[in-house]
Formats: structure tokens, sequence, C-alpha cells
């Protein structure tokens, strides 16, 4: 089998692959406290501001973010909207996991 390379594209595959990078995960943090620059947002990093834009492309790919302009400053805003997709598909395996676990509580009852 040839695999493709990984391309983020938007829709949970591309969420989740966006959300997989911890420096990705920090940036959407960080934006939950309002809209940034790429040198706000890089100044917690030991990397590029062009590395950091990167990391942006990829989440705006993802659709987690979107960019605007402001005068000479090029913001970053989170969407947190896509999130939702991934969460309802996460509690579909809370509910499996509950039940997992009402039935090992049964069979410890039982032993």
């Amino acid at each position: 089998m040839v695999s493709e390379p990984l391309s983020y594209e938007s829709g949970l595959t591309g969420v989740f692959a966006a959300l997989a990078d911890p420096t990705r995960r920090a940036i959407l943090t960080r934006l939950k406290g309002g809209d940034a620059t790429v040198a706000e947002l890089a100044a917690p990093f030991s990397m590029s501001q062009p590395a950091v834009s990167k990391h942006l492309k990829v989440l705006e790919q993802a659709g987690l973010i979107s960019r605007s302009q402001r005068a000479t400053a090029r913001l970053s805003h989170l969407e947190a909207e896509p999130l939702r997709s991934a969460v309802d598909w996460l509690m579909d395996y809370r509910a499996y996991w509950a039940e997992s676990f009402d039935r090992l509580d049964d069979l410890l009852e039982d032993l």
C-alpha cells in the first residue's frame, strides 16, 4: 500500500491533525485570550516567526483559526466551532468507556 503525504484539510481529520502538535495546541490556548499577531504568538517559543507562521497555516487550513488584517498587523483569531466535531466524536467514546466501567463494576461485585 502506498501512503499519500499527510495533508491538512478541513473537517475532523484536519482538526485532529492540527491538534496533534503541542505548539499548535499552545497557540490555540493563547488565542482563547483574544486575537494576536504572529510576533505575539511566537514570543513564548524558541522558534522563528516564519516557523510559527507555518503552524498558523495548518491551523487555518483546519478551520481552527481565521486571519485578518488590521492596519499593518495580521491578526489570528480562534475559530472554536470545528472543535465541536472533535468533541462530538470523542463523546461517543466516553459513552463506550462509561459502559465498560459499569460492566467492570458489575464483574467486581460478582467476584
